[in-house]
């Protein structure tokens, strides 16, 4: 397909249906976003998801960097993974459903106070415990004692 036919269907797509960057309910009731992608029958590749998750981790960093870049600059690799992961804090898996939703984003992860002063200090031993000691680790389980383990040890 030539670069032409491509942005010319492109425009013609996006003009009769309309670029929605939600999801929402088309007129035939499917679960539906971007232009015309049927997420019911259709849902997206793993390429696709991937780069959305590429896209969730930048901007958790960025936001990171925005809000508290004198904590996060300051980490190793494995440290800074600990805080990208509770600023997207995804649901472990559709085998544990929540009874609340656990998406902490960065707002949510501010919160973490104490949590944030002890590894701002290397305590890491607190920041662990803090972690742990949060409703967020009760909503995540396994993965809230992965992650204060690795806060913890840093490796």
């Amino acid at each position: 397909m030539t670069e032409a036919l491509m942005n010319r269907i492109k425009a013609q797509l996006v003009r009769h249906e309309g670029l929605r960057l939600k999801p929402y309910r088309c007129t035939a009731g499917k679960l539906t976003i971007g232009v015309g992608r049927n997420l019911d029958d259709s849902g997206i590749s793993q390429t696709e998801a991937y780069v959305l998750l590429e896209n969730d981790i930048q901007n958790c960093e960025k936001q990171l960097l925005d809000e508290i870049p004198e904590i996060y600059n300051g980490l190793d690799e494995v440290r800074k993974s600990v805080l990208l992961s509770m600023c997207i804090s995804i649901p472990q898996s559709r085998f544990a459903p929540l009874r609340e939703p656990c998406y902490l984003g960065i707002g949510g992860l501010l919160e973490f106070n104490n949590t944030l002063a002890f590894i701002a200090a290397g305590d890491w031993e607190r920041a662990a415990n803090g972690m742990l000691a949060s409703k967020w680790a009760k909503q995540v389980g396994r993965r809230a004692i992965e992650l204060s383990e690795l806060m913890r040890k840093g490796k």
